[in-house]
């Protein structure tokens, strides 16, 4: 069984204003330290970004004003009012890890704000419309929070494409290499509030995120001043504490970067457990690409002769799968827990699932 507390290192927190600078032998010791983190457990962590602290804390308040709201006022912004991904998503929606419960979380989806004539919109492109907002009444000041969540997806997606670039130098491509399946991207932010986990609660099986990778190509994450975040370490075969520093993204790398690598690079597994009697909040935003974009193996990721281990796959096909999968084990589960309580069923005990 791998341990269940924080050991070993947590991902480093990389100087990422090498990549912005003129001096290239830092920008190649960045590159060096980047490549091997994707090839250790797909994590690191960066400051020396673009993206400005006041932008990130004025994000982070906002996230908490949203979800101080009302849950009458939440749901009037509901995720399953509309088909394309957008609004707030109810706590225990979601199963990333099988055999645990339904996840202690409560979210609020973002994305680039297109309008309905949209070609992304008329073909129901991935996770691709308008923005939902509360209500003026609802929540004074909205205009605000539109601006400022805009803005901060805006700068984080910029971001996201200079670590592609990095990303492209560590595998010995041009700098430019992604630029094209970059080029009309599409990435999900959402806005994430952590309960924390009641003390008599099963820790075995409930989590705030179950143990999961991500689906998309990479993923960049803002916490907030609660820790509960963990990212496996097959190495030592334990959970690592991955503390929030002021500041700094968690980047990691999602199941299509893994798949595009030929599994030369990690999608790892990670997990929130909020036990600190405080409320955790954070801001993931996912990017996964041009929807329509054709992913098969990069170039020096298999050995000449060798095939690759994966068949071609759009981006579009490949993170649905993984929303279809997570989404589904929710349902079940509260399907099926209806049905215990009308006697459809023997309850059983739940397995307990090694993650490793």
């Amino acid at each position: 069984m791998p341990s269940e507390t924080g050991e070993g290192q947590a991902p480093p927190i990389l100087d990422f204003s090498a990549f912005y600078g003129t001096d290239s032998a830092k920008k190649q010791e960045l590159v060096d330290q980047v490549r091997e983190c994707c090839l250790h457990n797909g994590f690191f962590q960066i400051l020396g970004h673009q993206v400005p602290l006041e932008l990130q804390q004025k994000a982070m308040n906002w996230n908490k004003r949203f979800f101080d709201l009302p849950l009458e006022e939440k749901v009037k912004v509901g995720k399953d009012t509309n088909t394309w991904n957008r609004g707030y998503e109810l706590l225990r929606s979601q199963i990333l890890e099988e055999g645990t419960l339904p996840e202690l979380k409560e979210g609020f989806y973002i994305g680039d704000d297109l309008p309905k004539t949209h070609p992304y919109f008329i073909n129901k492109k991935l996770n691709s419309g308008p923005n939902v907002w509360p209500s003026a009444s609802a929540l004074p000041d909205v205009d605000d929070f539109k601006d400022t969540a805009q803005e901060y997806y805006n700068q984080v997606v910029s971001l996201a494409k200079d670590i592609l670039k990095v990303l492209a130098l560590t595998l010995d491509l041009e700098e430019t290499w992604f630029d094209e399946f970059t080029e009309g991207a599409v990435a999900t932010m959402r806005l994430l509030h952590y309960p924390s986990q009641p003390a008599d609660s099963e820790t075995k099986l409930m989590r705030g995120i179950g143990a999961h990778t991500d689906f998309g190509t990479i993923t960049l994450l803002l916490q907030d001043k609660v820790s509960g975040l963990q990212v496996f370490d097959y190495a030592n075969d334990s959970w690592l504490d991955v503390a929030p520093t002021p500041g700094a993204f968690v980047v990691n790398l999602g199941n299509l970067m893994m798949r595009w690598s030929n599994d030369r690079y990690i999608s790892n597994l990670h997990r929130v457990i909020n036990n600190t009697g405080e409320e955790r909040y954070s801001i993931p935003v996912f990017f996964s690409g041009k929807p329509d974009f054709m992913v098969e193996c990069l170039p020096n990721c298999k050995a000449e002769g060798e095939e690759a281990k994966y068949a071609p796959i759009t981006v579009e096909q490949a993170v649905v799968g993984g929303y279809q999968d997570s989404y589904g084990r929710a349902e079940k589960h509260k399907k099926d827990e209806a049905e215990k309580k009308n006697g459809g069923y023997i309850a059983v005990k739940a397995p307990e699932v090694a993650v490793a």
